[in-house]
């Protein structure tokens, strides 16, 4: 260590200039690490301390022994799993329709982002954004009585199509196994496309305007500008949702699939979230359940590495 490195305290100590610096950052911001600590409390509440329940991932849990008093069986519940052929369909589920929100939930936002942004009159352009972001704040039981009626037996999609003699029976949209991955699939794009889109219309409008200017010189239309300007400078805020979303093709989503599911569509509208219901709550297997859930999570976790890993390499551009 060199001595130049070194700096003397009071009481004879010696110390990285870089340590020293730290705890002088720290100091000048004790009033505002001070204000940080209910929310570090908060945090480790309501986020770290319910971990513990993992721990029942790996016993036969028993509520009145609790989690010291009950039996440890290792890796048993996560091999019944594996075993298990309603747990290999919801997997299969949970992935079909997770791709489907994945993909039509990250390109239709960013398509009505770019149109959004070439409107010039802001008044249309304004509510057309309240219109589109406002089911984002709609509870999915709403949403879904309203999907449920508008393609019932008796709603107006039916009529419709009754009317105009395009069939002559009314559809069963919802009691339809073979196309209930994209009646859901649509449901979640229509609640949170316009979301969505606020994200990237915020990406949007952080690109520098001179390089619109020097394009209208050079006599680039709008869909050039879009295709070289536009993309290319939001690019880095397009491959972070992805990778986001890629953590999340083990949850399809609870409320969707519960309230729009019914037992006609059990084969195609059960994935991990019901399946764990179902069992944990329902059956009173808590350990089970448990122990899938703790899958479905380690695996968005791994999932999100990879495609960060990926997207680093070929892109340069990363979560960390």
């Amino acid at each position: 260590m060199y001595l130049q490195d070194l700096i003397y305290l009071k009481g004879g100590l010696l110390l990285k200039k870089s340590t020293y610096s730290l705890f002088q950052t720290m100091y000048k911001q004790r009033y505002l690490m001070l204000m940080s600590v209910p929310f570090i409390i908060w945090i480790f509440i309501f986020n770290f301390a319910p971990m513990s329940g993992w721990l029942m991932a790996f016993q036969d849990y028993n509520p009145n022994k609790g989690i010291g008093g009950s039996t440890w069986v290792g890796l048993k519940h996560f091999q019944v799993f594996f075993h298990n052929l309603e747990a290999i369909r919801a997997v299969r589920n949970t992935i079909a329709i997770s791709s489907l929100n994945i993909i039509a939930g990250n390109i239709i936002p960013l398509i009505l982002a770019l149109l959004l942004n070439e409107v010039n009159k802001m008044f249309f352009k304004r509510t057309v954004q309240t219109i589109t972001y406002l089911p984002h704040f709609v509870s999915y039981v709403v949403i879904a009585n309203l999907f449920l009626t508008i393609f019932g037996l008796q709603g107006p999609v039916n009529e419709v199509l009754m009317n105009t003699g395009i069939t002559s029976q009314p559809i069963k949209f919802w009691w339809n196994k073979d196309t209930f991955w994209y009646m859901l699939a649509s449901a979640n794009i229509w609640k949170e496309a316009g979301w969505g889109a606020i994200i990237y219309l915020a990406a949007i409008a952080g690109i520098d305007q001179e390089l619109y200017e020097s394009a209208n010189v050079d006599g680039c239309g709008r869909f050039k500008k879009v295709l070289y300007i536009t993309i290319p400078s939001i690019l880095p805020t397009i491959i972070v949702l992805w990778i986001l979303s890629l953590g999340d093709i083990f949850n399809a989503g609870f409320d969707a699939s519960y309230l729009l599911g019914s037992a006609a569509t059990r084969d195609t509208s059960d994935v991990i979230s019901t399946y764990v219901y179902r069992y944990g709550i329902t059956m009173g297997m808590y350990s089970f359940s448990t122990a899938v859930n703790l899958m479905q999570i380690m695996f968005g976790f791994i999932l999100i590495f990879i495609s960060n890993k990926i997207s680093k390499r070929l892109t340069d551009y990363s979560l960390w």
